[in-house]
């Protein structure tokens, strides 16, 4: 059988850029030991494509009508194209079965890329357009979730606005909804990227300016005292939960730094809890995975308040993907070693495409 031919994109325009290329070198040789041809490609800091031997044409599918190629030093253009002899001259890959979008936070896991790969009629792992975007805007997931009867951490949305900047204003509001400390962060941002804890009003002024500089919009979120639950969903119509894991970071809470040093944090898989809440859990998880729409996979997390209340906190389209991130290690603890998760990732992208083409024909 024909291995099949995989875009492997990294990098991306967002500040999470370093944390895609760490992602993608393990996705790329987890899918070659799983016996798939791999094709990796950049897009750097400025939008711009590559791959290892430099700029190319992507061939976005087998007898797609179709071509991404490169436009000169500016960016990408749409050409048409027909097969493989609408192959750019400069290199060629051939066509790919299926694009795996290896791209952290805005420009890769907010709907963006999404939307391209579905205007160009290819295969690609993960959520669709609208799954992605509600997802990666924490403010409008925590509305629908809630909608659904799943509860979330309670916090207050800013916009980029005078009176919303206004930390004197601002912190009334904090004292009358919600209580100190408070988790201040960018709504549309990951890897905990331009989040601070906030203990008190003197550290809120600080607090909101870094926040306003990765985001226009932003959450501030009341502290949840408990433990940090995670679990892994794999699936399109029938998705799969894997066991619980437990976030033990080894500084005051799960920051960039206790992310990804060495040594930051722990995670303990299975965590250690009574099978009922396990079970809750995890049963959450497929719920919330199945209001919004996902396909793919994703990366749920919770807390689990002191007083036994669970609370949802934020969902990942795109998780960290090297093979000791937690959502692969998640499923290697389930019974799904990495290549055989990529390998299933890659099959999901193919079934949705077929499944999508029925109903738009």
């Amino acid at each position: 059988m024909t291995p099949l031919r995989i875009a492997v994109l990294a990098g991306g325009r967002s500040s999470e850029h370093d944390v895609s290329l760490a992602s993608a070198r393990s996705v790329i040789a987890g899918l070659e030991a799983a016996g798939c041809e791999v094709v990796p490609m950049l897009i750097d800091r400025a939008g711009r494509w590559s791959v290892v031997d430099g700029p190319l044409a992507l061939q976005p599918g087998r007898d797609a009508p179709a071509l991404l190629q490169p436009a000169g030093a500016d960016g990408v253009a749409l050409a048409p194209g027909a097969g493989l002899r609408a192959l750019s001259a400069s290199a060629s890959i051939g066509d790919v079965d299926v694009v795996f979008p290896v791209l952290h936070g805005p420009y890769g896991e907010d709907g963006t890329i999404q939307g391209l790969l579905e205007t160009l009629g290819v295969a690609y792992v993960g959520a669709g357009v609208l799954a992605a975007a509600t997802t990666m805007d924490k403010d409008v997931c925590k509305r629908l979730v809630a909608g659904a009867g799943i509860a979330v951490v309670p916090s207050l949305t800013l916009l980029d606005r005078p009176g919303d900047r206004d930390h004197l204003a601002v912190r009334s509001r904090i004292e009358a909804e919600l209580g100190w400390p408070v988790f201040v962060k960018p709504a549309s941002l990951g890897s905990s990227v331009g989040i601070s804890k906030v203990h008190g009003p003197d550290e809120l002024a600080a607090a909101l300016e870094l926040a306003f500089r990765h985001d226009r919009k932003i959450l501030i979120e009341v502290f949840i005292a408990g433990r940090e639950l995670e679990v892994g969903v794999l699936g399109n119509d029938q998705p799969e939960a894997s066991v619980v894991g437990e976030i033990v970071p080894h500084a005051e809470w799960y920051d960039y730094a206790a992310k990804y040093e060495e040594g930051g944090s722990e995670i303990a898989i299975p965590a250690k809890l009574p099978d009922a809440i396990a079970g809750l859990v995890r049963e959450t998880a497929l719920t919330a995975f199945t209001v919004l729409g996902i396909t793919g996979m994703a990366r749920i997390d919770f807390f689990l308040s002191h007083d036994g209340e669970l609370y949802l906190n934020e969902i990942n389209t795109i998780p960290g993907f090297t093979s000791t991130s937690v959502y692969a290690s998640l499923f290697a603890a389930s019974g799904v070693p990495y290549p055989e998760l990529l390998s299933r990732l890659a099959a999901l992208a193919l079934a949705r495409k077929a499944s999508n083409e029925l109903y738009r024909h």
